[in-house]
């Protein structure tokens, strides 16, 4: 016979499971579009200006999408919301694929991105609700996924292009995978995520009076996302005299880095101090990325866009993991909110390259990029320093 607390166990691994199942596909969806950027501007006539508007209306609609799932998950619960998203997004690559104008293209990302901005703000609050004690490194694991979705997609989408598959089996394949992901939400024993049933853990300290803090974190993240986007979504294109297999492998490379980052912080992140482990994965970030752009060969322009993703890894979950340690009892709306700060720069920054690339060109867009990581510091310094004064007042 099962005890309570082994159903209580196996339940919590289901939600786990859950989660990193959705956090593999919304990575893979992430670099979909930029895989196959190539195929896309043939077969539409378009130049990179036009992927700048795309990317702009991506992430203003993820971010739409993760800060309304927040808000929503507070009022109609987890067990709503988080099904619904991969709906969403299932249904949005569907059409994606069958895209026939470059209009219809571009209205695909409002699903599309609602639903895996919801998607990826409700798990980030899922995970800050199961995981009180340890948050930095159960955080770490869970973006290992969206990594591992992520570097292996461009691979294996580089591979098939180049074969000759076309680009449109490319979306529908991955909606195909919104299927599984929907059964497993719905069976799933979700905390409901309500702002009304949750109760707010006596060790943890509560900031909620103060929205500095909140700037702070919302600044750092926007701009790491920033900076993380710009490589993920124009370093095929810098790349564009190499063939397209080595330009996505890459991309692979990066993301490859980026989940080994993840990977070793869920080990040792929680052994520092949360600030600190922070603030230097943003200085190495930053100056493996100037490496990278002014490396005189692709092999060593490789290692050093691997080793970027190795120290930018970190920063998104870590981020998340303050927020979560500071506003301990809005879980739900801080992770949604933050999800869609996080968004707020990759809004702004990676389409703004496309349009620069015709006078410095997308490599001085990726330098400016590079540049990124030093307001990022100064928002964690605010942060720590606001939360500090609240809690001695």
């Amino acid at each position: 016979m099962v005890s309570v607390a082994e159903r209580g166990e196996r339940a919590e691994r289901r939600l786990v499971y859950t989660g990193y199942c959705g956090f593999v596909l919304i990575g893979w969806n992430s670099v979909i579009v930029p895989s196959v950027i190539r195929s896309i501007e043939h077969d539409f006539h378009q130049t990179d200006a036009s992927f700048a508007l795309f990317y702009f209306l991506s992430a203003l609609v993820y971010a739409c999408g993760s800060f309304g799932g927040g808000l929503l998950t507070e009022r109609v619960g987890r067990g709503v919301v988080l099904p619904a998203a991969a709906v969403a997004l299932g249904l949005g690559l569907v059409f994606q694929a069958f895209a026939l104008s470059w209009p219809i293209l571009l209205l695909t990302v409002v699903p599309v991105n609602l639903g895996a901005g919801a998607i990826d703000g409700g798990i980030n609050g899922l995970f800050l609700d199961v995981f009180r004690e340890a948050r930095g490194g159960a955080l770490n694991l869970l973006h290992v996924f969206f990594s591992v979705g992520a570097f292996v997609a461009p691979f294996v989408i580089g591979l098939l292009v180049g074969a000759g598959l076309t680009w449109r089996a490319i979306p529908l394949a991955a909606a195909c995978c919104c299927i599984p992901v929907t059964y497993l939400l719905l069976g799933a024993a979700l905390p409901p995520g309500r702002h009304s049933s949750t109760s707010v853990p006596k060790d943890e300290t509560s900031t909620a009076a103060s929205l500095v803090p909140f700037v702070g974190l919302a600044v750092s993240i926007g701009l790491c996302v920033a900076a993380e986007a710009s490589v993920s979504s124009w370093v095929v294109r810098l790349l564009s005299g190499a063939p397209i297999a080595l330009a996505t492998g890459v991309l692979s490379i990066f993301w490859m880095g980026l989940t080994l980052g993840r990977l070793l912080s869920n080990r040792y992140a929680d052994r520092f101090d949360y600030y600190n482990f922070t603030i230097a994965c943003m200085l190495l970030s930053s100056a493996t990325l100037v490496a990278a752009l002014f490396s005189p060969w692709l092999l060593l322009a490789a290692l050093f866009f691997g080793l970027n993703g190795l120290f930018i890894g970190p920063i998104y979950p870590m981020i998340i993991a303050l927020g979560g340690n500071i506003y301990s009892e809005r879980l739900a709306t801080l992770s949604g909110s933050l999800s869609a700060a996080a968004v707020v720069g990759s809004l702004v920054y990676p389409p703004l390259i496309g349009l620069m690339a015709q006078t410095i060109g997308i490599r001085g867009g990726m330098l400016g990029a590079a540049l990124l990581g030093i307001p990022e510091i100064f928002g964690i310094v605010l942060a720590r320093a606001s939360a500090n004064r609240v809690r001695t007042m």
